[in-house]
């Protein structure tokens, strides 16, 4: 009898965390459907997932559940996303994409390409003065721009070149980004794959952008109340995503940052079943994608001091496979960083934990630099990572390995930090 009740136990424990991580694939599968169309702000799927995030913390048992306002400026492509090169058509997000910062352009240009082997930038400039070359799109490696950054930031970003624009051409898979979105400037610049054509004649197309001013978005604030209240536990991720690259295509992204949003859902259900020490705040911010705009609003107008904040963990992009956790730590966060060390000698989740430098690359930044005990979890050069903002971060891309060892390492830290 005694054997049958301790597997009767066991059979329970695993039964209990296979319903956490069915919960979990769930939730990540509905947030990169394409109801969301990205979590972007275009066709506010930002918002539809935050709504949709309440009430799956409310299913939880969650005392209290609010939504914190703010607003944004981004700029964003919704319609139309056509370009084609001497007739041949490309494919959005597959062949090109674009730089967020871009105005919308259309019509058909003549194509200036940088020469890289022998580069002259006052020969450069001394071609894209010619009449011929106005209006012109100049193409070139990114890499090569970058390294030239004062030369072309007069071609992308000035008004003293007479081009109509950029071509940056880049190694697939293609990116996209939203960080920089909060202004447009005055040429558009696309990003196209690096088999883009090397002798081409003329590029067509057809992008339109739209700017949105004071866009009004949400973070959405879940509490679970422990048995004191003078300090707390923060649990943090990104809900919102990149959303459209014109009104075909969208930015699914599963492992970015579905799979942290559904991780701090399922610590939210499993805390409510085990009342914790101390409360236990799950935030869900919007806008990470559009320069940390959310975080940087809560850490502005926290709803608790966050002098009162024992330790926060951000968890962003777990969707992975990688044994090897990378994390980042506050200055505060470190002797925290020595228990999670301890914690994974002791039980192995991880093969080790790669601590990189503090950056400003996800939310908790904001928290780090107001000297916040913090830790960032981020599953790096996993198998899913190279998917990382492009169109393929889908569910069917997603992984699951970094989801278990996640969540226990988490719940045994809180168990055991003082």
């Amino acid at each position: 009898m005694k054997k049958i009740l301790i597997f009767l136990l066991a059979f329970a424990s695993v039964q209990l965390y296979a319903q956490d991580l069915n919960h979990y694939k769930q939730i990540v599968k509905e947030l990169s459907s394409a109801k969301y169309q990205g979590r972007g702000y275009a066709y506010g799927g930002a918002n539809k997932a935050g709504k949709y995030l309440k009430k799956e913390f409310e299913k939880t048992g969650a005392d209290e559940v609010i939504c914190q306002p703010f607003k944004l400026n981004i700029n964003t492509f919704p319609k139309k996303m056509e370009m084609s090169v001497d007739g041949r058509t490309l494919t959005p997000g597959v062949d090109f994409s674009m730089r967020e910062y871009s105005p919308g352009v259309h019509g058909t240009y003549k194509l200036y390409y940088v020469d890289t082997n022998h580069y002259d930038a006052a020969k450069m400039f001394s071609d894209l003065a010619k009449p011929e070359y106005k209006d012109c799109f100049v193409v070139c490696d990114f890499w090569f721009s970058y390294k030239h950054y004062e030369d072309f930031q007069k071609i992308w970003g000035g008004t003293s070149c007479n081009n109509a624009g950029m071509i940056q051409t880049w190694p697939p898979l293609l990116k996209f980004y939203k960080a920089y979105g909060e202004r447009v400037m005055g040429k558009p610049v696309i990003w196209a794959t690096s088999d883009f054509p090397k002798d081409a004649k003329t590029i067509t197309v057809n992008i339109d952008n739209k700017f949105l001013k004071d866009y009004e978005c949400f973070n959405v604030i879940a509490k679970v109340q422990g048995r004191r209240h003078d300090s707390c536990y923060v649990f943090t991720a990104h809900y919102d995503h990149l959303g459209n690259l014109g009104k075909d295509v969208f930015y699914a992204g599963a492992n970015d940052n579905a799979s942290g949003t559904a991780a701090i859902v399922t610590l939210a259900a499993y805390y409510v079943q085990n009342r914790p020490e101390y409360d236990m705040y799950f935030i869900a911010f919007s806008g990470e994608d559009a320069n940390l705009r959310g975080s940087e609003w809560y850490a502005e107008h926290p709803i608790v001091p966050l002098a009162q904040i024992k330790y926060l963990f951000n968890i962003d992009m777990i969707g992975d496979n990688n044994p090897v956790q990378y994390c980042e730590v506050s200055d505060e966060g470190m002797s925290g960083f020595a228990l999670f060390e301890k914690i994974n000698d002791e039980q192995h989740h991880f093969k080790s934990l790669n601590r990189g430098e503090l950056a400003g690359n996800s939310d908790h930044y904001p928290f780090a630099v107001r000297h916040v005990p913090c830790i960032f979890f981020e599953n790096e050069e996993g198998d899913a990572f190279k998917y990382y903002h492009t169109v393929h971060d889908t569910y069917e891309n997603a992984l699951f390995d970094t989801y278990e060892p996640i969540f226990r390492i988490v719940r045994e830290f809180v168990g055991r930090y003082n």
